[in-house]
């Protein structure tokens, strides 16, 4: 984004940006230009030191690359086999911001943090629009209309931002998550906790550990009466590199009343919702399903806003006199590096 370049020109490095490369976002060229940056149509990549990026880079794209040159984006490194294999061949030091460490001095950096904040606005936003009822409660001459009953299952950050705008949409909003811990910060939003008699599955870093499937099949029973009686439910609920939980059943979603809505923001990796497809809508039942697929980039301008804070203060990181030296020895870049001298991290498949 154009209000991020500044800071990456006075490290002393130079910028080059893909023409066209802001156009979703509303933002031109000449707006690029205007902030300091060099704008290039063609192959902007066999040239570069380093290149920012969003979604994870291609095998063809890699190999444009010149041997040594860093990377620092979305790497999907336990998906991504072919990109990782890729650049481990072609010499290419590869960054990864899935697997950034959740400490203090990487919350400037954290994209997962930062776009799952939006994700969780936007699903909100469309639960809203899809339902066919007024969000408040409102006392009108033709009599009161009670609120829409919201259901969010999974309370990290973009659980917590679900909540928070349903809340202001005027909802009533229950929520649960499988760490007891994340109790406070729901009744913090102004939702009730549901409240499961099961077994914590916090995990190190703050994540949800993967339950077994006694119970999870235990925790769908117990959660079906809160489905069933939800206008709305939300499922944010994810396990880093693994298949995303399945929370809620095909049953228990035909057990919902007509016209209500799921949003399943897990979708693209297997989907909290048996049935969910990931960018389409599907009715289960009396139910309308949406299925999440690159939900951040549903809201365009905040969501780069926000990543391009993220990935320039990680390559900042690395940058000494203008040139892109990282510190091997930093816990941060020593935490999220893919692919370096022509290997690959331990515990990344290829």
């Amino acid at each position: 984004m154009p209000d991020s370049i500044p800071k990456l020109l006075r490290s002393g490095v130079e910028l080059v940006v893909e023409s066209g490369a802001g156009r979703h976002a509303r933002i031109s060229d000449a707006d690029y230009e205007a902030a300091g940056a060099q704008v290039r149509a063609g192959d902007v990549l066999a040239d570069a030191d380093a290149v920012l990026h969003v979604s994870p880079l291609q095998p063809e794209q890699i190999a444009r690359l010149r041997r040594g040159a860093v990377t620092v984006g979305f790497a999907a490194p336990t998906a991504n086999q072919a990109g990782v294999a890729a650049a481990r061949d072609a010499g290419v030091t590869a960054f990864s911001l899935e697997l950034l460490p959740r400490i203090s001095r990487a919350q400037s950096m954290d994209a997962l943090t930062s776009q799952a904040l939006v994700a969780g606005y936007r699903a909100a936003l469309v639960a809203a629009d899809r339902l066919p009822k007024f969000l408040p409660l409102l006392m009108t001459a033709a009599g009161t209309i009670p609120p829409a009953q919201f259901v969010i299952l999974g309370a990290g950050v973009a659980g917590l931002q679900a909540i928070a705008t349903a809340k202001r949409l005027g909802a009533v909003v229950q929520a649960y998550d499988v760490r007891p811990a994340s109790a406070d910060e729901v009744r913090s939003m102004g939702a009730k906790f549901i409240k499961l008699e099961l077994e914590s599955l916090e995990a190190a870093g703050g994540y949800a550990r993967e339950m077994t499937e006694e119970r999870a099949a235990k925790q769908r029973e117990l959660l079906t009466p809160y489905i069933t009686a939800a206008d709305a439910v939300i499922t944010t609920a994810s396990v880093p590199g693994r298949r995303a939980p399945l929370l809620v059943t095909r049953a228990m979603v035909e057990t919902m009343k007509p016209g209500s809505v799921v949003i399943d923001l897990a979708a693209e990796s297997g989907g909290n919702v048996e049935g969910s497809v990931a960018g389409e809508e599907v009715e289960i039942g009396g139910a309308l399903v949406w299925g999440g697929q690159d939900v951040p980039s549903q809201m365009p301008l905040d969501a780069s806003r926000l990543f391009a804070r993220n990935v320039v203060d990680l390559l900042l990181l690395m940058v000494k006199d203008g040139e892109v030296t990282p510190d091997w020895e930093d816990e941060i870049t020593a935490g999220c590096w893919v692919t370096r001298d022509g290997e690959v991290r331990e515990g990344v498949a290829v």
